[in-house]
């Protein structure tokens, strides 16, 4: 290889991005106008259920307990991952401009790759709650304690964050010899290695052992809490307390099964050389409609929330109702 031939090539792997073309359905803007107000709907009840969860939680004495502080944590980790890319593929929806920024990308992978962690590590959790009260009932304020919340909520939430900036930082360091377009609606870290021009493996190894930590064992720890839930739940006497007792955790289950159901079917399927249009689709509801049926799931699920709903909003009336009558009465 001549000097000029090796110094151009250095030049072009030294080219610097300083902004991103996120591709998405670019070649589909009868899909694009379609997507616009279905997603735009979906996120606007995943703020508005998640928020409502979170707002009950606080405000109703008798839901502060463990189960509540950690579905709390999960409303407002739906609200912080919806919010780091819905937002912005809204705008580019309706846009021809669909750029983000090199920092903005790193900073939306960062974000979205954290909180996605974060709900796997914290489903678990929730599963190891469930045990503690069915499975050890009375020794569970003591086992599950306000400090050991904390600690457990706050190490997930700081390992997660600690694990997702160092695989932004490695994949962000790779050089793209001038490549920006992205085949996906967001910054997803394994769209954005693929316009990397250099080997990848350091990438690709952090990726696979998170993936074995975030998915496959939690799982499993999932899987083990319910079973001997449930082996508990069948030794109760009565139809009644056995219907109690699992009403208490159908409703993680349920949101546990969508969860991982998801997640597994997006990433194990077999991987086509190209990216399918029906894939991307399904890859948006999915990010959306997880997060917006959560609080859902609960609020249906759950006697309890639905009677601090109607407690803490009817309060809120009779609160507007009574100003009202002190306006009317000066």
């Amino acid at each position: 290889m001549c000097p000029l031939e090796h110094s151009n090539m250095e030049l072009v792997n030294r080219t610097e991005i300083s902004e991103f073309f996120l591709k998405g359905f670019s070649g589909y803007p009868a899909l694009e106008h379609l997507l616009f107000p279905l997603c735009s709907t979906m996120y606007l009840v995943t703020l508005l259920g998640n928020t409502a969860i979170v707002a009950v939680s606080v405000l109703d004495v008798r839901l502060h307990t463990p189960m509540y502080f950690f579905l709390g944590n999960l409303s407002i980790l739906d609200i912080c991952y919806t919010s780091t890319f819905v937002p912005l593929m809204l705008v580019h929806l309706l846009s021809a401009q669909k750029t983000i920024s090199f920092t903005g990308c790193a900073i939306q992978m960062c974000l979205s790759l954290s909180t996605g962690s974060t709900e796997c590590l914290l489903l678990a959790i929730m599963a190891y709650d469930r045990y503690l009260a069915i499975c050890r009932p009375l020794r569970y304020p003591v086992l599950m304690s306000p400090r050991l919340c904390l600690s457990l909520a706050g190490t997930a939430w700081v390992l997660c964050l600690f694990k997702s900036v160092t695989e932004t930082v490695i994949a962000m360091r790779l050089p793209f010899c001038g490549h920006h377009v992205v085949s996906h609606f967001t910054c997803e870290i394994l769209a954005v290695l693929k316009l990397a021009c250099s080997d990848t493996s350091v990438s690709e190894v952090f990726l696979l052992v998170g993936a074995i930590l975030l998915l496959p064992i939690p799982l499993t720890f999932v899987c083990l809490s319910y079973t001997l839930i449930l082996a508990t739940i069948l030794r109760v006497p009565s139809a009644a307390g056995r219907r109690k007792a699992f009403s208490t955790c159908s409703a993680h289950l349920a949101v546990v099964m969508l969860f991982y159901g998801t997640v597994i079917f997006m990433y194990m399927k077999p991987k086509s050389k190209e990216a399918r249009i029906s894939d991307e689709v399904f890859t948006v509801l999915y990010a959306v409609v997880t997060p917006m049926l959560n609080p859902v799931i609960y609020s249906l699920r759950n006697k309890e929330v639905k009677e601090a709903a109607r407690k803490v909003w009817g309060k809120g009336g009779e609160a507007e109702k009574t100003a009202s009558k002190w306006q009317s009465g000066t």
